[in-house]
């Protein structure tokens, strides 16, 4: 199986190979959170690059957003279903990185050298 750019799983790539990506879906699995809480939770992202992420979630179906009548306007972003089957492997991904990383460093530290 090759990676052609139409791939399905290269699509998959796309979407995690974005670090906000993941970092914002994982936050949002608590369930909805307004963009303010969101970048407390998250710390250091800033405010645009945080609008720039749940744009490019909500146009890929993982994360919806729920705007509010109210004076001042409220906006919350909540984990779509499809949004909720990326968690596992998130999950999977943050175990093996919390595995890892002493491997992985000191392979870049080798590097280095």
């Amino acid at each position: 199986m090759g990676f052609i750019a139409d791939c399905q799983a290269r699509l998959a790539f796309d979407l995690l190979a974005n670090t906000w990506n993941a970092v914002v879906l994982w936050a949002l699995r608590q369930g909805p959170r307004r963009p303010g809480r969101l970048r407390e939770e998250i710390g250091g992202i800033s405010t645009k690059v945080l609008t720039e992420t749940l744009r490019r979630l909500e146009f890929n179906g993982l994360v919806t957003r729920r705007t509010y009548a109210e004076a001042p306007p409220r906006v919350e972003y909540e984990l779509t279903d499809l949004g909720r089957t990326l968690l596992g492997p998130i999950e999977a991904f943050g175990a093996w990185a919390h595995d890892h990383a002493e491997e992985v460093m000191a392979a870049q530290d080798r590097w280095e050298t």
